[in-house]
């Protein structure tokens, strides 16, 4: 880690680091935010800062779950490469991240918000100063909590610092103290905000509530009405409301950047961590290939550096938001990142950009449909995804944007799906996957487990649970 951390700090640039800040909330999907297409949802602030930067209209998460996902996001690598398969497990504090690599650099760092990389126990949430914070100095967070009314988070001791308000306001209230606090240092910095919300339980305070009648919403054409976990238009219209909640706090540290002088020279970028079906094709939550579960947000703004108004349709995942950021501070990605690094993309540049999102699953999850691990790969006109031993669905993105018609075995798409299995072999191969992490073993009743305990691999988990068989009972 030291020397990849060494060799990218050797090669930076000499000229000013601009400022970073990274939003993004926990289960948006890019279909419930305004410039990507809904008349409904109330997002005036992102659809700004769209309008003002750059509109990834193809931004993914390659592992569409929680955990996994904010893995990817701060090491760029896959998750079998970086360990995080499943939710409740601790990142290994040997991880190249791009916290640590910024801190090198002289960055302020902070993190505020839901954390989840940490294993074990999620309530109370403390988190101890040291490398279990990734490179992270500044820190306003909890484990996990989605108790979005009365969370509690802490800072550098134990003692939990409750939260009176909604959880997305008070995220934002401890944001604004940083940035005033780096500001009168003239350092650098490097700020990430996990917001709680959207996430279920969906809700937001009355006067964000009161804006969305469920009666009046139009559900996708691709929504079915489900049992009792499925979302129908009551719970999206909260979901709504929590959206255009977090959209109000993005506008505010949009007004604080430009009131302390920072907007110029910052970065910011928004995005999720998965999306949510939301009663698509009947299902709830993520997980899944479906284009609501893995198509999230993203949106990047850099006014002293990048024409506002652009968009691009190079599929943009998390594995490369680390090396995007970290190159546009001038700081060199190490080679062990697996993503690709859009920086000379965002900065006008000719660059080959990726042309297909790899997507991976690593076991099932019971209550939420996803009844086996698959991989999964997307080009700007299919989706493929398969279990390992048979295929699972085929989508011609072009003729069927709602994913009706499943095109897996059809013959007149025979070379279609046998060029979608090519492809999908070459990124398996590429970054180094096998189904040989697929753990069949795993299930979703494990969470009881990793609230007693912590485990960095889904092997040890699996070595403990069968030393333990008593723990099923807990």
């Amino acid at each position: 880690m030291g020397s990849a951390i060494g060799a990218s700090v050797a090669a930076a640039q000499s000229a000013k680091r601009p400022n970073i800040l990274y939003v993004f909330a926990d289960q948006l999907r890019a279909h419930s935010v305004g410039c990507y297409g809904n008349t409904e949802v109330k997002t005036p602030n992102l659809d700004r800062l769209a309008a003002e930067g750059i509109l990834f209209e193809h931004t993914f998460a390659n592992v569409p779950v929680c955990c996994p996902a904010r893995a990817n996001m701060i090491t760029g690598t896959y998750t079998h490469r970086n360990g995080m398969v499943a939710n409740d497990l601790r990142l290994r504090e040997t991880e190249v991240t791009s916290a640590k690599l910024l801190s090198a650099q002289g960055y302020r760092t902070g993190f505020i918000g839901k954390w989840h990389l940490d294993g074990g126990q999620r309530m109370p949430g403390f988190v101890p100063p040291g490398p279990r914070r990734q490179g992270f100095a500044f820190w306003g967070a909890n484990e996990c909590s989605h108790a979005h009314f009365n969370t509690q988070y802490f800072r550098d001791s134990p003692e939990p610092i409750p939260m009176k308000k909604f959880e997305a306001e008070g995220w934002t209230d401890v944001a604004v103290d940083f940035l005033k606090e780096t500001k009168a240092s003239g350092k650098p910095f490097f700020l990430t905000i996990a917001m709680g919300p959207p996430h279920d339980p969906y809700g937001a305070p009355e006067e964000y509530m009161k804006m969305y009648d469920a009666a009046k919403l139009t559900m996708r054409p691709n929504w079915k009405a489900g049992g009792a976990n499925v979302p129908g238009p009551k719970q999206i219209a909260a979901y709504y409301a929590a959206t255009t909640a977090v959209d109000d706090q993005v506008g505010r540290l949009m007004r604080v950047l430009k009131e302390l002088d920072l907007e110029q020279d910052t970065i910011v970028l928004f995005s999720s961590d998965h999306g949510d079906m939301l009663g698509s094709h009947g299902l709830r939550l993520k997980r899944k290939p479906w284009e609501e579960s893995i198509r999230i947000p993203g949106i990047l703004r850099y006014p002293r550096k990048v024409k506002g108004g652009q968009k691009v349709k190079a599929p943009f995942t998390h594995v490369d938001f680390a090396p995007t950021l970290l190159s546009l501070c001038g700081v060199t990605p190490p080679a062990s990142m697996q993503g690709t690094n859009f920086g000379p993309l965002v900065l006008g540049q000719k660059m080959k950009a990726p042309d297909s999102a790899y997507f991976q699953i690593f076991g099932p999850f019971q209550g939420d449909g996803t009844d086996d691990g698959w991989r999964g790969v997307r080009t700007e006109r299919y989706m493929y995804a398969r279990f390992q031993d048979k295929p699972w669905v085929l989508y011609d993105l072009q003729k069927d944007p709602y994913e009706m018609k499943n095109l897996v075995g059809d013959a007149s798409m025979a070379a279609v799906q046998a060029e979608m299995e090519k492809r999908l072999n070459e990124w398996m191969k590429k970054t180094g996957d096998s189904w040989s992490y697929n753990w069949k073993e795993l299930v979703e009743d494990r969470g009881r487990l990793y609230r007693h305990q912590t485990f960095y691999t889904v092997e040890d988990y699996l070595k403990w649970a069968k030393a333990h068989p008593e723990a099923d009972k807990q």
